[in-house]
């Protein structure tokens, strides 16, 4: 049970102070019951604000097909941002949203997007070993050798001391291939195909562990449970 205020104000609805406004002006009921005042304790599934239930009142977490031009940051000074593009309440949320990961500007694709930290410590942790698959397109015609070099778990990236986790690829076509991994180190697919002596000239991601972007097209997203 929470306080009606407390709880509206978390989820990003409206200030402590506007939610009084908010029970008085009838615009709040919790079961089939008008609320009564705003410092009421309730259960957050029960109460229907103008007549809709609360969203996501247990912690949000959203499947979001990134466009490319969007940087993944709540800073300002560093272009356009993914934050944007979602609704504003989710900003106002208490914790508000964040990504679960990035993808650099120039990188479309899946992205998570919640406001629960530890679901955010959970896909990010190296131990967690959650695939994440990107569709890679590259300067010049593939080798056939790079899935096994990149299936070895001996790949090198410049300035690290540990080799990278075998990774699966699969080559889709002469410039394009399907790249598997379970780690996310910093502009990992880039570097790992940059290692080889190839450049990557687009990048999209198209799963995060049993997450898809199916039927969401760019700048759209989905609510899960």
């Amino acid at each position: 049970m929470r306080r009606l205020d407390q709880l509206l104000s978390s989820l990003g609805y409206c200030s402590r102070r506007e939610a009084e406004g908010m029970v008085r002006a009838g615009r709040v009921k919790v079961g089939e019951e008008m609320a009564r005042k705003a410092e009421q304790r309730v259960d957050p599934h029960q109460v229907l604000l103008d007549g809709r239930p609360l969203e996501a009142p247990d912690g949000l977490l959203v499947v979001f097909h990134k466009p490319t031009g969007y940087v993944c940051t709540h800073s300002d000074g560093e272009g356009e941002t993914i934050y944007e593009l979602l609704p504003p309440r989710w900003l106002a949320r208490n914790p508000p949203v964040t990504s679960v990961g990035r993808l650099d500007k120039d990188t479309s694709g899946l992205l998570l997007i919640t406001d629960q930290g530890q679901l955010v410590q959970r896909y990010t942790s190296p131990r967690a070993e959650i695939e994440k698959v990107y569709e890679v397109g590259v300067d010049r015609d593939l080798d056939p050798a790079l899935v096994a070099v990149f299936a070895s778990g001996t790949v090198m990236l410049r300035g690290e001391d540990k080799p990278c986790l075998p990774a699966r690829l699969e080559i889709t076509g002469p410039r394009t291939a399907s790249l598997t991994l379970t780690e996310g180190r910093y502009h990992q697919v880039r570097r790992m195909f940059a290692s080889q002596g190839w450049h990557v000239e687009t990048l999209h991601r198209s799963r995060f562990g049993d997450y898809s972007l199916e039927g969401l097209a760019e700048g759209e997203w989905r609510v899960v449970s």
